[in-house]
């Protein structure tokens, strides 16, 4: 096997969900040139992932490694096409939920991935990609993000102070960067591959080797997820008075759903 292996491993925030459907949306396209696996195909590597950066022990560390390999190596012969794998939580929980203060659990999840899949595919190029933003933008976001999935009650300056370090993702791909050593991370920043119709998704199909014209010639997708501030005293609001969680769901999706009704 001939072919390349790209791990887009996250980070949360930073364009994943767009690059994602970007992928989805012009598979036929990328299937002569690239394999692609989503967040669908890894789920039981994802769960693993999440539980060692909630519980940081030897066993769920253990766990991704046995979630991981089995990955690989069910995976027919791509040949000289590459593999590409996209999800953030391949990164483990996005920083700000509670335990989880930064990153630095990938720093021993990637390495484990990285392991399981050259040793599956021992003439694979494996690359590790990570797609940055701008720590302010990311905090916005990623409180954004919280607030509306989860039961977070906390106002954003506080969130801000408590979670600023974490932010750096430009410090966090180092760290991790340094762990994955000879295995080669990219780093992609959100801002500066915004001028382009296909976003971070452009440069992260150019390290999978997709030739340009066939890059080119792709379908962009609207950006996903986008933050949407006059909400989010509304739903903080419902956070902190709703205490039951379907009561509380169902209160979400209806604040959300009339935003969508009337755009």
């Amino acid at each position: 096997m001939t072919g390349r292996i790209l791990i887009h491993a996250g980070f949360h925030k930073t364009g994943t969900t767009t690059v994602q459907a970007t992928l989805e949306a012009n598979r036929a396209a990328l299937r002569p040139h690239a394999r692609i696996a989503l967040r669908p195909r890894l789920q039981a590597l994802l769960q693993a992932a999440r539980a060692y950066s909630t519980w940081r022990d030897p066993l769920s560390l253990t766990k991704v490694t046995i979630r991981a390999a089995p990955f690989f190596a069910g995976l027919t012969a791509f040949e000289d096409r590459s593999l590409i794998l996209s999800a953030e939580e391949l990164s483990g929980h996005m920083p700000g939920r509670a335990g989880i203060a930064d990153y630095g659990a990938a720093a021993q999840i990637l390495p484990e991935v990285v392991r399981a899949a050259t040793a599956a595919w021992p003439g694979a190029e494996v690359t590790v990609a990570l797609t940055l933003r701008d720590p302010a933008d990311w905090l916005r976001s990623a409180h954004w993000e919280h607030v509306k999935s989860s039961s977070m009650t906390e106002g954003f300056d506080s969130f801000a102070e408590r979670m600023r370090p974490a932010a750096d993702l430009g410090a966090a791909a180092a760290r991790i960067a340094a762990d994955l050593h000879p295995v080669a991370l990219h780093t992609v920043s959100l801002e500066q591959a915004a001028g382009g119709p296909l976003g971070p998704a452009a440069p992260l199909l150019r390290l999978a080797a997709v030739p340009d014209p066939v890059i080119a010639g792709l379908v962009p997708v609207p950006p996903a997820n986008r933050s949407r501030d006059a909400l989010l005293g509304a739903l903080l609001d419902i956070n902190r008075s709703i205490a039951d969680p379907r009561d509380r769901g169902i209160a979400k999706r209806r604040l959300l759903d009339g935003d969508r009704s009337a755009t």
